[in-house]
């Protein structure tokens, strides 16, 4: 029995199991169970990562003084930069490891809700939407303001509305922190200042993934942006 066979039938029992609740649209509540559970178990990482991060935020200063000692030698830079991580037993890397841990579930989803192969789980849906299905075929079929569109723009103004959360909180977080805006923020390693800057739109492409990835996987995305929200909002809130 092949991995994908066996994600299938843990979809359909969670979709059994919640059925008489949910009704036609059981298997699209699997699905954002099936997130919540992912991401309940990688929450221990998480605020692993989060204990990461204020560490690294209280190396800033050191981190700045060790810039102006070397100035233009970045060699000298990085090898020193590496040394005060060794020294504090700090990975500027910490946080990637939750995200990555998260793909594996986004591209079984992915996977399970693309192929058209016996799949029985592609006649199920989410009210008027079908899970296999894409934004352009609602688009297609019913437009915009139809059944399944209908779906769609509630998943859009949903992921819109988590992500201009993460864009205000960001930069209020760099407002609030002169040294670490000055840095170009969290520069741990050379050039990771300038994803630094990235990171606040990057939220926004959510809404890319949304309309073009099956149904099924867009709840995942969703369900999964949406918990790292309100996550990061509790664990990096302000003392």
């Amino acid at each position: 029995m092949s991995v994908f066979s066996v994600f299938a039938h843990l979809v359909e029992r969670l979709a059994d199991l919640l059925a008489p609740l949910c009704h036609g649209s059981a298997t699209a509540a699997a699905i954002v169970l099936f997130t919540a559970l992912v991401r309940l178990l990688v929450h221990p990482l998480s605020r692993a990562a989060a204990r990461g991060q204020r560490a690294r935020a209280a190396l800033q200063p050191r981190i700045a003084e060790l810039r102006k000692r070397h100035g233009k030698d970045q060699e000298r830079f990085r090898k020193a930069l590496l040394e005060l991580h060794t020294e504090e037993k700090v990975s500027p890397l910490s946080g990637i490891l939750p995200s990555l841990l998260q793909l594996p579930a986004f591209f079984l989803l992915y996977h399970l809700f693309s192929s058209t192969s016996g799949n029985a789980l592609l006649d199920h849906r989410l009210f008027a939407a079908p899970l296999g299905g894409r934004w352009a075929d609602a688009l297609a079929g019913d437009g915009l303001f139809g059944g399944a569109g209908v779906v769609y723009l509630v998943l859009f103004a949903l992921v819109a509305g988590v992500a201009t959360f993460n864009y205000l909180r960001t930069k209020k977080q760099m407002a609030q922190n002169p040294v670490m805006a000055a840095a170009g923020g969290e520069e741990q390693v050379p050039g990771l200042g300038a994803v630094g800057k990235v990171m606040p739109f990057l939220s926004f492409l959510t809404l890319v993934s949304v309309a073009v990835v099956p149904l099924a996987a867009a709840l995942y995305v969703v369900t999964s942006t949406t918990w790292s929200a309100v996550e990061r909002a509790a664990l990096y809130r302000q003392p």
